[in-house]
């Protein structure tokens, strides 16, 4: 935990910032869930939103199912064209709870900072 900063938390997974970012992913949060780690910038984290949204519009389990809780028959795309996830139910709220706090904390800091640097001014 010393090489990262948390943003956000859940039971089901956590975004962070490293503390030592490299050129390619400086101010890129890691996302990370099940078996799953994505490292994602902030414009991606939107899309990805926006993904979870659409799945969660478009998708129903199957009427007859009685395993819908558990079937991961919902498909999510994610920021990353070639590559798309299979959950169920219950972990795509999990991932939207991730994905939407993430983005409102990091917004939130973005916010506190230009606060904080309005006053010194």
């Amino acid at each position: 935990m010393e090489d990262i900063n948390p943003i956000y938390h859940n039971p089901f997974g956590v975004a962070f910032q490293w503390k030592r970012p490299t050129a390619k992913d400086q101010k890129k949060v890691q996302i990370v869930f099940r078996d799953t780690g994505l490292l994602l910038s902030q414009n991606e984290l939107v899309q990805f939103k926006r993904n979870i949204e659409c799945t969660m519009k478009s998708n129903s389990p199957c009427i007859d199912c009685q395993q819908h809780d558990t079937c991961r028959s919902l498909l999510l795309d994610t920021p990353a064209p070639q590559i798309t996830l299979a959950m169920n139910q219950k972990e795509l709220s999990a991932v939207q709870d991730l994905v939407d706090g993430t983005l409102f904390q990091l917004n939130l800091d973005s916010y506190l900072n230009e606060m904080c640097g309005d006053k010194d001014n």
